[in-house]
């Protein structure tokens, strides 16, 4: 396993995932479990956050107390499914900044396509955090971390739910310098290119389509 590749061993994590892939698990309840399982995956990406001293009043006296130095967080989820992932990580920073990357497959070369990008100035100042639950192909991954660096981005990390090792692979090889945090990594990918065992469609599941 590369160095810049982090698997998330805690066990609330292994737990909740074991939840989403449950095909009885609804809508409601698989939303609310990507959001928890984002939340808590945050909480070691998000361990290299620079603080700087700031002066507190407290009731008792002043004091001096670390706080979140420099631009704040810039959350970009990978449309759509990465949007199910957001609101857990604003939970715990809500004054990041979030940005949107839509790509979709062209159906002559397969590649991913950008058809929506908009992401928050100051990019080069911002610790970024790429979001899609699903790593499959790390087709589209690799692409919208080009976009991000071509707009200006230098400090990116990728965070998923399921990975798979071809997308693994792919995602790491093109952008060594990233970090990638993975919920957990699967076998293979099948025929159809879904990640198995996998959750099937997170999309899908995170807002009750089909």
């Amino acid at each position: 396993m590369n160095d810049n590749v982090m698997i998330m061993e805690h066990p609330l994590i292994k737990h909740k995932i074991s939840l989403l892939r449950d095909k009885n698990t609804g809508t409601g309840e698989f939303r609310s479990l990507v959001e928890e399982i984002a939340m808590l995956m945050a909480f070691e990406a998000l361990r290299s956050l620079p603080l700087e001293e700031a002066e507190i009043e407290t009731p008792i006296e002043k004091c001096t107390c670390p706080v979140i130095s420099g631009k704040k967080l810039a959350i970009v989820p990978i449309l759509r499914a990465g949007l199910g992932m957001v609101d857990g990580i604003l939970s715990l920073v809500p004054t990041a900044k979030v940005g949107h990357i839509g790509l979709c497959r062209d159906e002559e070369t397969h590649l991913p396509q950008e058809y929506y990008c908009k992401l928050p100035g100051m990019l080069e100042q911002r610790e970024i955090i790429l979001l899609d639950p699903m790593l499959a192909t790390g087709g589209s991954a690799a692409a919208a971390v080009d976009l991000i660096k071509s707009h200006g981005g230098k400090n990116i990390k990728f965070m998923c739910i399921i990975a798979a090792p071809e997308g693994l692979k792919v995602l790491s090889e093109a952008h060594p310098d990233i970090e990638i945090y993975c919920g957990n990594l699967d076998r293979c990918l099948n025929e159809n290119a879904y990640i198995c065992p996998g959750l099937g469609d997170a999309g899908d599941r995170i807002f009750g389509t089909k």
